[in-house]
């Protein structure tokens, strides 16, 4: 049986700076978990409900009760299996492909989006700036569906690694006045920076971009104001996707 104090301090990892001490983080659902397990994530522990327990005879998981679950859970509904995860050693990326920037993202959920969006696209690497949102905050992880397993996550001063970036990548960022995107050539390799939801690239951040690109509004009487950065995202992923399988 599990004590007040463990269930505390699994609870505790839906806060920042205890998941950050101790190296670890919590996955929820069947689906968002077995894909942790079996893409080598290393698993401190595993639990689900007595109705979950067939779901996961292939891995060693210890049956619990409801009530238990629920005061780890950080969702109003526990789906009945949570899992504790390590947290994966910050290793070093490489910009070749496609790699996106983020600029200060703070919604949980559009973070998460775009990491599945990222997986989608066949986009691995995702490097944020140090006010973004962290990967491993349970909403996060929750909107990702199990591709935060696949797609790296770096944290980083963007300013650094655009200027240290090799010459030859190309850097593109999602402005209100930039050029049309449907009719700007996109390379097969290159670096797409999205911004914060409120106030978009920062200065700093625009100041060593070559390319800025928009998606063009139909909507004459110019009531939306902008995309959501995860629908923007959607779209200029799709369209860079489109040209480069086309080339």
């Amino acid at each position: 049986m599990l004590t007040k104090a463990f269930i505390k301090h699994i609870a505790q990892l839906h806060q920042k700076k205890y998941r950050k001490s101790s190296g670890l983080f919590i996955v929820e659902g069947k689906k968002s978990v077995r894909e942790f397990l079996e893409t080598g994530f290393a698993c401190k522990h595993l639990w689900v409900t007595d109705i979950m327990k067939t779901e996961f005879t292939d891995f060693s998981c210890e049956v619990i009760d409801e009530n238990s679950l629920k005061k780890m859970s950080a969702l109003v509904h526990p789906p009945g299996v949570l899992a504790v995860f390590e947290i994966p050693d910050d290793t070093d990326f490489n910009l070749r492909g496609l790699t996106v920037l983020l600029d200060g993202i703070q919604d949980p959920g559009n973070l998460g989006t775009i990491i599945r969006l990222c997986d989608w696209f066949g986009v691995t690497q995702l490097i944020c700036a140090t006010e973004t949102v962290d990967c491993f905050n349970p909403k996060v992880v929750q909107a990702s569906m199990g591709s935060l397993s696949r797609v790296r996550v770096f944290y980083r001063d963007l300013s650094i690694v655009l200027a240290e970036r090799p010459q030859d990548m190309p850097v593109f960022g999602a402005f209100m006045d930039g050029q049309n995107v449907y009719e700007t050539q996109l390379p097969k390799e290159g670096i797409l920076v999205l911004g914060n939801e409120a106030n978009g690239i920062s200065e700093k951040i625009a100041n060593q971009i070559q390319h800025k690109i928009t998606i063009p509004q139909k909507n004459l009487h110019r009531h939306t104001e902008s995309l959501n950065v995860a629908t923007a995202a959607a779209i200029l992923l799709s369209e860079f996707c489109r040209l480069s399988t086309e080339k």
